[in-house]
Order: C-alpha cells, then structure tokens, then sequence
C-alpha cells in the first residue's frame, strides 16, 4: 500500500517548516453544502485559515488514495463528483483497498489528521447521540473517535437535530474535554443555545492553547478537546424547531436510519428555511475556521 496517503504540497512543506497546520474535513463538501455553494464556501475556508499564517489541510480520499491537503482540482473533485461517498473511519481501509473515492466524516478526518500529527481541526457541527438511540442505538462515530485522539475540535456544539442532553452525557462519560468560547451555554448548531450549561468557559484563543499544553503536562491529551464556538447569528428558535418536528417526521415516514439521517435532515432545513439554514451553516464554518487559526497561531 505504498502511497496510500498523500499530501499536498502546501502541507508538505508547513510540515517540514514547522508550520501550524488546521484540518478540515471534506464531509461538508460533498454531502453538507449543496452545489455550487459547497465549492466556494471550501475555498472561502480554505483562504480565511491561510489569512492568519496558518495552512489548511483539507482531507479526503480519492480513487483509492488518502489527501491530506487538497489541491485545487481536487477540491473541485470532492465538491463536484457524484461518486464521492460518506467514510467513518470503518470505512477508510475498503475504500482505500478498492480504490474508491470518499468524503471523510469528523471521525475520519479526526483519525487521519492525527496520523499525520495534525492536532487541530475546524468543522461544522459534531455528531452525536441521535434521537431515540434508546431503541435504535443510533450514536455516532465521532464520540468514540474523540475519546481517543489528541485533536482539538472547534465546532459549533452538536447538530441541533441530534439528542443533546445524552450527547452531553456521552461526553462526560468519554472524558472528552469541553468548553465553550465566550458562553456559558452549549450551543446547538443553528442556535447559539441548545438549553443546556456549560462547566467551562474561555474567552481567547490564548486560554485555549493554555489548556492544550496543559492537557500533555498532565497527560489527558488522548482524549480530545471541544471548543465550543456558536454562531453569531442564530435561527429563531420556534422556526428551527418547527422545521426539525416536519424533518423528524418526513425522515421516519422516508425510512431514512443511520448515516443517512443528518444529510437527509440538513437538506430538509436548506429547503423548509429557504436557504436561512444554508447561510447559517456557511457561517459556522468559517467563524470555526477563523477560530481554529487563532488557535494554532497562539499555540506557536
């Protein structure tokens, strides 16, 4: 399997100078963002990372091979080929071994990050504990795969879509580190609060790059960091959750289950919001991008 990972030359070089690096995942690309958007908000991110001396490494898997870093035809690739499948890390080795091309989720572009000693990653949202996972056992991959790497993740809380409460939980039990950047409530992706307190608050990126060195001093880094990060401009509550009930709804008539469920949901708030859920999602992304940055920068 000579090859099997490759990286872009931008990466390449910041590694052998030392430079701080921030990965993205490519999931929102391909399967968050619908097209032409998707595109233009990568390269928008892409750039917002590279304002602030820091480079961006975006990660997916293409014909077999794993990028870390994309080039632009790459990029356009991964925004614009109907081939590109969702990968958790379960997946990674069969799509690498049938030489198939793949989108990586948080859990895949958390696990390969951390392979190549990546150690900060901007995304949208987490995944989590899915809505009656009491019978379903619906819980996502992203818990596990932090509660095993040194990554730090900004985000914007959970999906909002997901059960909050026991995605909390989970996160406690997993001794994922988390705090929230300038609130004292954990947002909910859409909304700037899920309902729910924060124990730990930050208010710079200085503080946070002070509790990652702290995590390697005490050796607590092998569980990951949440920065909790919530968009500036939230949607009205009763909007949003009159439009989850009808998603919720539509998804279990459509017999939508599993991985399906939060492209299938995200899709139905870019429709029902009339686009109000797309401007919001762009917005997250790069208010994580910027932050995950400042981060790296203050880690230097």
């Amino acid at each position: 399997m000579n090859g099997a990972i490759k990286y872009s030359a931008e990466v390449l070089a910041a590694i052998d100078a030392g430079n701080p690096i921030v990965a993205l995942e490519s999931t929102i690309i391909s399967h968050g963002l619908p097209r032409p958007s998707n595109l233009e908000v990568a390269i928008e991110c892409e750039e917002i990372i590279r304002a602030h001396g820091v480079t961006p490494a975006t990660i997916a898997l293409l014909d077999g091979v794993v990028h870390i870093g994309l080039e632009a035809d790459q990029l356009q690739a991964i925004a614009n080929r109907d081939d590109i499948s969702k990968a958790s890390i379960r997946d990674l080795a069969i799509i690498l071994a049938t030489g198939k091309s793949a989108a990586t989720t948080v859990a895949a572009t958390a696990h390969i990050a951390a392979i190549a000693g990546i150690k900060l990653f901007a995304t949208g949202g987490l995944g989590g504990v899915h809505r009656g996972a009491h019978e379903s056992f619906d819980e996502s991959a992203d818990l596990t795969a932090l509660s095993q790497l040194d990554m730090t993740v900004v985000c914007a809380g959970v999906k909002s879509i997901l059960d909050v409460h026991a995605t909390l939980e989970r996160l406690e039990t997993l001794a994922i580190g988390l705090v929230g950047y300038k609130t004292n409530r954990f947002p909910g992706f859409y909304l700037t609060d899920s309902g729910f307190d924060l124990e730990h608050r930050v208010d710079s990126a200085d503080e946070i790059a002070a509790i990652i060195k702290a995590r390697s001093a005490i050796g607590t880094q092998f569980k990951s960091l949440i920065v909790a990060n919530p968009v500036k401009k939230e949607m009205a509550k009763a909007r949003h959750d009159q439009i989850l009930a009808t998603g919720l709804a539509k998804a279990a008539h459509d017999g939508i289950v599993g991985k399906a469920v939060t492209p299938y949901l995200l899709e139905h708030f870019h429709t029902a919001s009339h686009g109000e859920s797309l401007a919001i999602n762009t917005e997250i992304i790069k208010s994580n991008c910027a932050l995950a940055a400042e981060i790296a920068v203050a880690l230097k």
